[in-house]
């Protein structure tokens, strides 16, 4: 179990993590959201003693880190770092054996791994011949090739298409079902939503939201309301609590100020009958998030 215990860390006068705790746990995944500067890769940075913190402790299984627990490391960093001239093969070899693997062990697996992130190219290939995209998968695969116990992904799915996203999400997923504590970060809401089982929001170092995202989306009310009704905008906007209705297609999105209004708009569209729509939810991951950014630039 990974456990973060009151990390602070400053940077001048800039606080960068203010008192910073949480915990992960094997066969876990945690998202860390927040935007540029919130305090994401700094936090990482003193998990893998790359900084020291001012304040507070990095435990792995109740001991603090160090050189000995690298091999159960698995880290892809924001900076991309491949060297463009080596082989897919070569390249994936290096770094697994720096983490212990022996080199055949690394050779009998490459493919398929390769196979897993489905990599557009041969082991042969170098990697500067690579799009983008699967130089990342090329990278990805380097941290995770020999199995780690503990997995801290920053960004990972910047510059991935939804299909090559989803890929990832599955080999997060195997991972986790391996038994791996797994710490990423992400700015894709719809990534964070898929995989985390439970995330911290930091603004300005501060942790300002943390729990399972259900809990954190039930925690802002059902203020959203979906309706396809005989209900005008007009007569819709007149209801008590109801703060903002948007066109979408055929159907309304309703922004409520109070939940209980609900139940009322409900009862006036369905007062002749059947109607084709009504749900009323919480704010979505990615609307909360706004949220909680924008109270920043406020």
């Amino acid at each position: 179990m990974l456990e973060i215990n009151n990390l602070t860390k400053s940077f001048g006068d800039m606080v960068a993590v203010s008192d910073e705790t949480f915990t992960v746990r094997e066969g876990e995944i945690m998202g860390l959201i927040g935007q540029n500067g919130a305090g994401k890769t700094t936090t990482f940075r003193m998990i893998l003693n790359f900084l020291n913190p001012d304040n507070g402790n990095v435990l792995w299984d109740g001991h603090k880190l160090t050189s000995a627990d690298y091999n159960i490391l698995g880290y892809l960093p924001e900076e991309r770092g491949l060297y463009p001239k080596m082989k897919v093969e070569d390249q994936i070899q290096y770094f697994a054996q720096l983490r212990g693997m022996k080199a055949r062990d690394v050779r009998s697996q490459i493919d398929t791994w390769m196979d897993r992130f489905q990599v557009k190219g041969k082991r042969t290939d170098r990697v500067k011949d690579l799009s983008k995209g699967n130089q990342q998968k090329v990278q990805l695969i380097a941290a995770l090739i020999h199995m780690p116990r503990l997995v801290i992904l920053d960004e990972p799915f910047t510059g991935l298409d939804p299909v090559n996203a989803s890929i990832l999400e599955d080999g997060i997923k195997m991972l986790r079902d391996s038994g791996a504590a797994i710490i990423y970060s992400s700015h894709n809401m719809g990534n964070v939503e898929a995989l985390s089982d439970h995330l911290i929001m930091l603004r300005r170092g501060e942790v300002v939201l943390r729990g399972t995202v259900d809990d954190i989306r039930q925690s802002f009310g059902r203020t959203k309301v979906f309706i396809e009704s005989p209900l005008t905008t007009a007569q819709l906007q007149n209801f008590a609590g109801v703060k903002t209705v948007r066109q979408e297609g055929k159907r309304q999105v309703l922004t409520l100020t109070d939940p209980a209004a609900g139940r009322e708009i409900f009862a006036a569209a369905t007062a002749t009958g059947y109607i084709p729509e009504f749900s009323q939810q919480p704010p979505t991951l990615d609307e909360i998030f706004r949220i909680k950014a924008g109270a920043d630039h406020e």
